[in-house]
Parts: C-alpha cells; sequence; structure tokens
C-alpha cells in the first residue's frame, strides 16, 4: 500500500514537495497450538528430571517443554508416588444385587406413574 502526501518545506521557502510512503502491515505471531500430552510422556520427563542427571535447560530443549511445566510433572510425581506403594488406595468391590434391585424398584414406579399420568390426561402422549 502506498500514500503519496503534499508537503511544504520550510528551510527552502516556497518549494512544496511530494514524497512517497510504503505502508507495511502488521505482521501478526503466530499462536502455538495448546499441546495435550500423554500420561506415558509425562512420567518420562518427570523420571527424567528426578534422575537429575541432565540440567533443566537440557530437558527444556530436549522434550520442548518449559521449565515450569517440568518442575509440576515432577512434583507431581514425588507427591503421588506414596500411592502407588499404598495397600489401602485399592478400592473395595461394591455389592451390585441392592442396586440393581433399586434401579428395578424405580424403573416400576415410573412406569406405573407415567401410565396413571396418561389416563388423567396429565401426561400427553408424544415425548
Amino acid at each position: 500500500m502506498e500514500i503519496q502526501a503534499i508537503f511544504d518545506c520550510p528551510a527552502q521557502a516556497g518549494r512544496i514537495g511530494i514524497f512517497t510512503m510504503k505502508l507495511r502491515k502488521k505482521t501478526t505471531v503466530a499462536r502455538r497450538v495448546r499441546r495435550t500430552h500423554t500420561p506415558e510422556f509425562k512420567a518420562r520427563v518427570a523420571l527424567a528430571a528426578l534422575r537429575e542427571d541432565k540440567t533443566m535447560a537440557q530437558l527444556c530443549q530436549e522434550f520442548d517443554l518449559h521449565a515450569n511445566q517440568i518442575t509440576e510433572w515432577k512434583r507431581q510425581l514425588v507427591e503421588g508416588a506414596a500411592q502407588a506403594f499404598n495397600g489401602a488406595s485399592v478400592q473395595p468391590e461394591v455389592d451390585l444385587i441392592p442396586l440393581q434391585a433399586k434401579i428395578g424398584q424405580l424403573t416400576l414406579e415410573n412406569d406405573f406413574l407415567e401410565r396413571a399420568l396418561t389416563k388423567a390426561g396429565l401426561l400427553s402422549a408424544k415425548r
């Protein structure tokens, strides 16, 4: 895009000049797409950080991550490591028979109420 302008030159009295100026478009920086990482990748990065055989800068460059992200995953791994050996974290089995009985009872009640309301005209046939 070019713009031509006329200006009065005060240094040389009475002279009028014309100049052309090119305008540049404002350049935009492309934003990085938000990435999602698998739990396996996070664990591999956190274990590499725990080994401490490489500096944080080397890990950031190798995995293309920010140092704060690596530090956060390392902290999560250390905090969650105790749960891996905790026997109490195993969930007890749930007895399904009473739950299935309750589902059956509620289904019968819903069907009964639906039929009764339809006969009374309070519930339309279309749903």
